[in-house]
């Protein structure tokens, strides 16, 4: 099994010949934005952690036919802000189904809280007020795309052989009985100064063999920045020294 990371908490996942799209999204508001390749296209299907701007309003551009599972909330955000939803399959935690060859497990997750320190960086660099446009844009989509912290998913995608546990946002519930040991672990590393301080609990409950982390780019400017990932890979070594620590490129496969 191999991923791929594309910038923002998109990945592909793909076995032989199954693959997975998950929380599709073309950077509209950066300076790179994302043209769907036909290697995502491709596709065997689309999976959805949450139904925010840069993990789902994109659906649309990427499915190209595929079955999207994302929870019932998405799929009336996207009626109400209209988004096909022909091929949209209702998902809940609890749930588990196949895409080819890979077995698909749905968890309950949670949203990470923003901090007083993200929300004031924001607030007060210039960089909002120079591209004020585009800040009211993307608040404006936003908000017509709101959800509570715990409308939230996570996904473990097993070949048989080897597995992948994947988070769109860094909140855990406290009763999910969440993969233990997993080959891999996706951690979105975005919403708090100290995305580090985040993960402590992760390894420390999951105790995955590999972390590899995304969502740390400059996807939304202004209100996005790209994160400072210099303790990631010393905070895996202190907590967790058995696993390997993963700051993925862009557009390369990686063994899981």
């Amino acid at each position: 099994m191999r991923f791929k990371w594309h910038g923002t908490a998109t990945i592909m996942i793909k076995s032989g010949d199954s693959r997975l799209l998950v929380d599709p999204y073309t950077k509209k508001y950066s300076d790179d934005p994302l043209s769907p390749s036909d290697e995502m296209l491709s596709a065997d299907a689309v999976l959805v952690t949450h139904p925010h701007v840069d993990h789902f309003v994109d659906t649309d551009a990427f499915a190209a036919g595929s079955p999207v599972y994302v929870s019932g909330k998405g799929i009336r955000l996207a009626e109400k802000n209209g988004l096909r939803t022909n091929d949209m399959r209702e998902i809940r935690a609890g749930d588990a189904f196949t895409v080819g060859s890979l077995c698909v497990r749905v968890f309950p997750a949670r949203h990470c809280r923003f901090d007083a320190a993200t929300v004031l960086r924001v607030l007060f660099s210039p960089r909002t007020y120079r591209r004020l446009l585009d800040c009211i844009r993307l608040l404006s989509e936003a908000s017509r795309f709101r959800i509570k912290r715990g409308e939230t998913l996570a996904f473990s995608v097993s070949d048989g052989e080897k597995t992948a546990l994947v988070f769109g946002s860094a909140g855990m519930t406290d009763d999910a009985a969440y993969p233990q040991g997993a080959d891999l672990l996706v951690f979105p590393y975005q919403g708090r100064r100290r995305m580090d301080k985040e993960l402590i609990p992760f390894l420390e409950r999951l105790r995955p063999k590999c972390v590899a982390i995304d969502h740390f780019d400059d996807a939304f400017p202004p209100v996005s920045d790209s994160v400072n990932t210099n303790r990631f890979a010393s905070t895996v070594g202190k907590y967790l020294p058995t696993a390997s620590a993963l700051i993925p490129q862009p557009g390369v496969w990686y063994e899981i």
